[in-house]
């Protein structure tokens, strides 16, 4: 019989909802963000009618706090349980869920679901600079233009300049994304790839000479040419496919100030997919871990544009 993931009580109830985020922030037990103390003899929970749920006292320090104070939860007085339930549909949702989407199932403003949104993808971005790849292992590197259709009329004057989004992934694992720069490719290669791995791209010019002879192979699409063995930029034309289609048919606008964050969310998607036996629920899991020790306040994200 059909059942909709969205009934499980930690989507529903505050109290549940706030178990399940301790469970997971707190597999220890909790931990005062004010002085670290994790002695649970010194933690007492406040039981009072008129106290906010799930309210610790730390008898070392005197402060009192929540699971949520120290993560992206802070600071909003939208419940746990309604947080829960746009993480798991943002962690399911292949393309993503538009700002207004969310405020008119939570019925709240935009601002709120606009910033809630945010927040979430503020959480999802790892931070991560270690080099992907490594030795024996297959590394694909392309790049794509975020313009306007070749079938949208614009006069000369009219034309904006491209942003230009850079993608590596292994084969086997995580994809990166970065939004290029003045300085171009080569600068985030040497960033952000393992030189001992085997380089798969496209003819352009700065993926020459990169890795040393006979870990870099090409693919000509100017004659056609799309697959050769191993060699092809296939997972990553697949993932920009997917990145796009987010952009025109979900989120339709997106300010370049803020685009890092939207290739954060897609990013994630790709790093926990079901091809690494990872299902919606388990991603959601994983993006809540992410949050500990993750803030995003209002001033950066205060010129919020339409979605």
């Amino acid at each position: 019989m059909a059942s909709s993931v969205l009934n499980a009580p930690h989507f529903q109830n505050e109290d549940a909802a706030f178990a399940y985020v301790e469970a997971r922030l707190w597999p220890n037990g909790p931990v005062c963000p004010h002085c670290q103390n994790a002695d649970e003899t010194r933690l007492r929970r406040m039981q009072g009618k008129t106290t906010r749920k799930g309210l610790i006292k730390c008898n070392e320090c005197g402060k009192p706090f929540t699971v949520r104070m120290g993560t992206i939860f802070e600071s909003s007085h939208l419940p746990l349980h309604l947080w829960l339930q746009v993480i798991h549909l943002m962690c399911a949702s292949k393309k993503g869920v538009s700002t207004r989407q969310i405020q008119r199932m939570l019925q709240c403003s935009m601002k709120t679901a606009w910033f809630l949104t945010h927040r979430i993808r503020h959480a999802m971005d790892p931070g991560s600079s270690t080099p992907i790849g490594g030795l024996g292992k297959i590394v694909e590197a392309d790049e794509t233009a975020l313009t306007n259709s070749q079938k949208t009329k614009r006069g000369p004057e009219r034309k904006k300049p491209h942003t230009v989004v850079f993608s590596l992934i292994d084969r086997s694992g995580p994809i990166r994304s970065i939004i290029l720069d003045h300085r171009g490719v080569r600068p985030h290669l040497w960033e952000h790839l393992d030189r001992r791995s085997r380089l798969m791209t496209d003819m352009a010019m700065h993926y020459r000479n990169f890795v040393p002879v006979g870990q870099h192979e090409a693919v000509d699409h100017s004659k056609r040419e799309y697959v050769r063995g191993e060699a092809h930029t296939n997972t990553l034309e697949g993932f920009f496919s997917i990145f796009k289609r987010g952009l025109i048919g979900i989120y339709q606008h997106v300010d370049k100030r803020h685009l890092h964050r939207y290739l954060a969310e897609f990013d994630f998607r790709q790093n926990n997919c079901a091809k690494l036996d990872i299902d919606d629920t388990a991603r959601a899991g994983i993006a809540l871990k992410g949050f500990k020790g993750k803030r995003l306040t209002y001033e950066t994200t205060q010129s919020a544009p339409a979605s």
